[in-house]
């Protein structure tokens, strides 16, 4: 049997196992609890990068038919360090192609979102491509929402041949990977016509 955590203490303090070293009520105690199992640590920073375009399509889909390269599914949900959603968060997303060639002329591989009231967010794209004054594939995030410090951060994929499968070890070999954290496992879903890489990135925000 699965118990909440307000049930749980409520449990232990009748069976004499738990005894509060506090005078706050204990439903006041589990409401604690729960708010800080809720908390999160912010998205480290990553450089914004010199090919940031404002004005992007307000669109997940990224792909356009007969582009080359492994498609890519990223999804992932706003929150703020205390664990809440982000509702009004706008997201603009922007990668190199297959081949490592960022769209400095039009708006490929360039979206802004607004993920709403659930938070979440999903693009549709290819792996991106490595090109020569950078080590690793990667995709840029710039997050912006009332009340919140703006966050510029970048994805990156464990698969990157850059890490030789050790991206705890290898993460390094790119300089401006400012964490580890920021390198993300990457799942291959097999669709009827096409492979798929699918990874979860989840953004959270400091408020101010």
């Amino acid at each position: 049997m699965n118990f909440t955590r307000r049930e749980l203490l409520e449990r232990c303090a009748v069976f004499g196992a738990l005894t509060l070293a506090t005078s706050m009520p204990l439903a006041a105690v589990a409401t604690a609890w729960e708010e800080a199992e809720k908390k999160r640590q912010p998205t480290p920073f990553c450089e914004l990068g010199p090919f940031y375009k404002r004005q992007a399509p307000n669109t997940p889909m990224l792909r356009a038919p007969g582009d080359s390269g492994m498609p890519l599914k990223v999804s992932g949900v706003v929150y703020n360090t205390r664990g809440d959603v982000v509702p009004d968060a706008k997201l603009e997303i922007w990668q190199t192609d297959n081949l490592g060639h960022y769209d400095i002329e039009g708006y490929r591989y360039r979206a802004l979102l607004a993920p709403g009231a659930k938070g979440s967010y999903a693009i549709e794209s290819v792996m991106p491509g490595h090109y020569p004054t950078r080590v690793c594939q990667h995709v840029h995030y710039l997050i912006t929402a009332p009340g919140h410090k703006p966050l510029i951060t970048q994805l990156y994929f464990a698969t990157d041949p850059v890490f030789e499968g050790d991206p705890d070890k290898n993460y390094t070999r790119d300089p401006l990977i400012t964490s580890r954290e920021l390198i993300r496992p990457v799942m291959i879903q097999e669709e009827p016509k096409q492979f798929l890489a699918m990874v979860n990135f989840d953004l959270v925000m400091e408020t101010l």
